[in-house]
């Protein structure tokens, strides 16, 4: 006990302790500091109040002062559990995390029964990628507080990033027998039955959500898209509009609304919104401006380095590197799924690294120590995506490509590849990064795919014999009922014709067929295909007659595997990159005719083709001309196009210059 001079002048330490522990509660840190500065003139040595006001300091966002106190207070108080635990989440605010993670491990030794020290340590581990420890620490706060439902949903979490759906499942579950009312552990629910292809089961679940909290823009945003997936358009009218989510509402997940809005306004607001909630303003440390002679070292991140659309694309450019002026380097923080893909890349490139294991600040700091000139992520905002990597800083020249058509609306990406057809240069503002432009198309091609010899009858794939076949492969969230009305309608004016499509979910299957009978068409004329390995895939396409493109969302990796099979694509451009990307495709492949700016000349173009027996023979053959001359599959000249952009922007950042845009020429 300190000993305090009492005389009139001595204060009301009882009414000053009383004002410290209401103004805590109510949260209003400004007072909470001035009062508990105050009582330390009387009480200096008291560790508690530093751990107080090292509460006051980070709930006014002022961390580094706040770890200040929690120093002083463990220095008078070295067992002071509660002061260890607040010094790491401090110290987890800061970036810090090994030192957070020290501060943690103390304050569970010093109170082992404390369950929030195990969860705030639990969490830290998780955001580490120390997912296994995650949810062993997760297992010890639940044993300890059974009713801790955020420490059942977060274990949740973390089982599904190491991919244990069903028990990812079960302890959402957990958390909701807890507490029916929690929204979020609703979405993380409906998350990971989405993932499983649970869809009815994922919708209730975002409803509830939903219902709890009305205005959760975050539910909405995927109840949408999952609705989407499931092509149950009158669940999507019942959702309500989506041109304010994320403009106007929290911020949501950029992919779910780019694939459903072809908006590049409005895609690019959500991508900054995104970013700004998702990875806050950090001191990122940034290697020396310098390049890494004798070669330039390109660092590609991805989850997909294994059998994955992006690795189908990606995996000859690779090999095609000329490694006399690039030292490739792979970073993957996806599932080290051993096949023939994953030994390809590991084969083409001078380093493949495995940092699955790794925290985002600690893949970024590796990149450093390798000396990383371009650090390039593939991933973007799509699933399984780490874009907090680059927040911390890979590379001294970080671009964005291939895996998110969109713009990321972040400072820490320098240039983003695209070309002319997908971003011209009326909508190059709707762009936080720079452009790389190749002279081509920016998707790259591998001209070592393997087409499977043999071409299954059109009987054994459920296909008419004589029949005319549209066909479109792409995923079910990206038919819309605009263009899908249009489909129906050009079945209705070909006789015998059919609509072969991917069997995605069986929600959607049965929801497309009742659509199809809502407008006089009969259901079994969709035709749905089970997915298959990739050269038989690619095979089938030959049993197909036109594929027809979606809008919002254009055919990307789908509409090559078309063209490379000798499948012509009709497509629409619209407003965004990914409502674009098939146009680019069929440019650099030499078909521009097939690419239409409205609803009317698709359809047109559409039905033209499949009543002109003729022309569209022609069109066949001119494709299979081109396919192994156009610049579209020639891989060794897309590498030499991204070669130089990457080298132009490399001279740039030598030189002292900010980024610019970049046009690569095809010569």
């Amino acid at each position: 006990m300190v000993a305090l001079r009492m005389d009139s002048a001595a204060p009301d330490i009882p009414g000053m302790i009383g004002n410290v522990q209401r103004f805590y509660a109510q949260g209003r840190f400004d007072l909470l500091l001035a009062e508990t500065l105050a009582l330390m003139d009387f009480l200096p040595d008291a560790a508690a109040l530093h751990n107080v006001e090292g509460a006051a300091y980070a709930g006014l966002g002022r961390m580094a002062e706040a770890v200040m106190c929690y120093d002083r207070a463990i220095a008078l108080q070295p067992d002071l559990a509660d002061a260890h635990g607040n010094r790491g989440v401090a110290l987890k605010a800061l970036g810090r995390a090994d030192d957070a993670l020290r501060s943690y491990d103390r304050a569970v030794t010093l109170a082992p029964h404390v369950a929030a020290g195990h969860y705030n340590r639990a969490n830290l581990l998780r955001d580490m990628r120390r997912l296994a420890e995650a949810v062993a620490a997760y297992d010890r706060a639940i044993a300890i507080d059974p009713q801790h439902a955020d420490a059942c949903s977060n274990r949740g979490n973390a089982l599904q990033l190491l991919d244990r759906l069903t028990d990812a499942l079960a302890s959402y579950d957990a958390a909701l027998r807890i507490d029916p009312n929690f929204a979020e552990a609703h979405i993380n629910r409906g998350n990971v039955l989405h993932e499983l292809r649970r869809m009815e089961e994922a919708q209730q679940s975002y409803l509830c959500a939903i219902r709890l909290r009305p205005d959760h823009a975050e539910a909405r945003a995927r109840a949408l898209f999952l609705a989407a997936h499931m092509c149950d358009w009158a669940a999507f009218d019942a959702l309500g509009g989506i041109a304010e989510l994320g403009i106007t509402t929290a911020a949501v997940p950029p992919f779910n609304l780019m694939t459903l809005d072809d908006d590049a306004a409005r895609n690019r607001v959500r991508s900054e919104r995104w970013a700004q909630a998702s990875y806050p303003a950090r001191e990122r440390v940034r290697p020396v401006a310098k390049l890494s002679s004798p070669r330039i070292r390109i660092g590609y991140f991805s989850a997909d380095f294994h059998s994955h659309a992006t690795m189908y694309l990606i995996a000859g450019l690779l090999e095609q590197h000329d490694k006399s002026r690039f030292e490739i380097h792979a970073y993957s923080y996806g599932p080290d799924r051993r096949d023939a893909m994953r030994q390809r890349a590991i084969d083409a490139v001078d380093a493949f690294h495995d940092v699955r294991h790794l925290s985002d600040e600690g893949v970024a700091a590796l990149a450093r120590s390798h000396g990383i000139d371009i650090a390039v992520d593939l991933k973007g905002y799509t699933q399984d995506s780490r874009p907090e990597i680059f927040a911390f800083g890979a590379a001294p020249i970080q671009i964005a490509w291939l895996g998110y058509p969109g713009t990321a609306g972040v400072d820490f990406i320098d240039y983003i590849v695209a070309d002319a057809v997908v971003t011209p240069e009326a909508k190059r503002r709707h762009y936080s990064e720079k452009l790389i432009c190749l002279p081509h198309s920016y998707q790259v091609n591998d001209n070592r795919r393997v087409i499977a010899d043999a071409v299954p009858e059109r009987a054994a794939l459920g296909l008419p014999r004589d029949g005319f076949v549209f066909c479109c492969f792409n995923n079910s969230f990206k038919i819309s009922r605009d263009v899908f009305q249009i489909w129906m309608r050009l079945l209705s004016r070909v006789d015998g014709s059919v609509l072969w499509l991917l069997r995605d979910n069986d929600a959607a299957v049965a929801n497309l067929r009742r659509a199809a009978e809502a407008q006089g068409i009969s259901g079994d004329r969709l035709v749905f295909a089970a997915r298959a390995p990739l050269p038989e895939h690619l095979a089938r396409h030959r049993c197909a007659d036109l594929f027809l493109d979606s809008f919002a969302c254009n055919a990307h990796t789908t509409a090559s595997d078309a063209l490379w099979a000798g499948l012509p694509v009709v497509t629409k451009l619209g407003d965004g990159f990914a409502a674009r990307v098939a146009g680019s495709l069929l440019h650099a492949i030499g078909l521009p005719e097939l690419v239409t700016e409205t609803n009317e000349y698709y359809e047109s173009v559409a039905l033209a083709l499949a009543l002109d027996g003729a022309r569209l023979k022609a069109i066949r053959a001119n494709l299979a001309d081109k396919r192994l001359t156009a610049p579209l599959f020639d891989t060794a000249l897309f590498a030499r196009h991204l070669e130089q952009g990457f080298t132009l922007a490399c001279e740039r950042h030598a030189r002292g210059l900010v980024p610019d845009h970049i046009e690569v020429s095809a010569s």
